[in-house]
């Protein structure tokens, strides 16, 4: 049993992304006190193909995950389809509500670039055509040119 919930719970975190909030108004709070940028996320997990390559492309290499750490709080809203990928009542509603003010055209993948009160400084729509090093520094100029 021991066993069972660690291998649960390690196929969660990498499912999830460690470092990666799920709640807005914790994310806000933590870029307030820590004087970082929020990097919000819109994606379909189980679905949307670019959303899937941009976490595995973009997200997870060393390039941006190294940068994020010390520079942003992550945000990822995620909408799944499949029934055993549902989210919480909660947390979709948590989502719904991020959607109809950042990424009301419905948008997947859209990351949005934010301030600690949620003014928008860039947007990416779809799939950049970029490398992970190359979307890094687009962020990093947006980061930079804030503080």
């Amino acid at each position: 049993m021991h066993t069972l919930l660690i291998a649960l719970f390690g196929s969660f975190l990498v499912s999830t992304g460690t470092g990666w909030e799920t709640d807005f108004s914790k994310a806000q709070q933590s870029a307030q006190s820590e004087h970082k940028l929020i990097l919000l996320n819109f994606s379909g997990s189980d679905w949307c193909g670019p959303c899937i390559r941009m976490h595995k492309e973009i997200f997870e290499k060393n390039s941006f995950s190294d940068y994020a750490t010390d520079h942003l709080v992550l945000v990822n809203a995620d909408f799944p389809r499949l029934k055993k990928h549902e989210l919480s009542k909660g947390q979709q509603e948590k989502n719904d509500k991020l959607a109809s003010r950042y990424d009301i055209d419905g948008v997947f993948p859209l990351t949005v670039l934010l301030t600690a009160d949620g003014k928008i400084l860039k947007e990416w729509k779809g799939f950049p055509s970029v490398s992970s090093e190359e979307f890094t520094n687009q962020v990093k100029a947006v980061v930079d040119a804030n503080k």
